[in-house]
């Protein structure tokens, strides 16, 4: 299960013009590419990436994810492994 477009909560914030030569899921290795905070497929993506390898099921906690993507990871890390990391280290702040 993962979540889709219309459970993002900035939904209407993000640009939806990834193409397939650019999909993250396609291009790149996922964890040393670099997320593009601004592209709601980039970002669906790494959430429902971090959900599936934590096992996380809820609806609210792929929001907590995207409002620390947004609010709290530090603008100079990029990675996905990097956010990552961060996300899980700084989970109970």
């Amino acid at each position: 299960m993962g979540i889709k477009k219309s459970d993002l909560l900035y939904e209407d914030e993000y640009s939806w013009t990834t193409y397939e030569d650019d999909d993250p899921k396609v291009t790149g290795v996922p964890d040393s590419t670099e997320l593009n905070r601004s592209e709601g497929y980039e970002i669906l993506h790494f959430i429902n990436r971090l959900m599936d390898k934590n096992d996380w099921k809820k609806i609210a906690t792929a929001n907590k994810i995207e409002k620390m993507i947004r609010n709290d990871v530090p603008k100079n890390i990029h990675s996905h492994s990097k956010i990552s990391k961060w996300i899980i280290d700084n989970w109970n702040k």
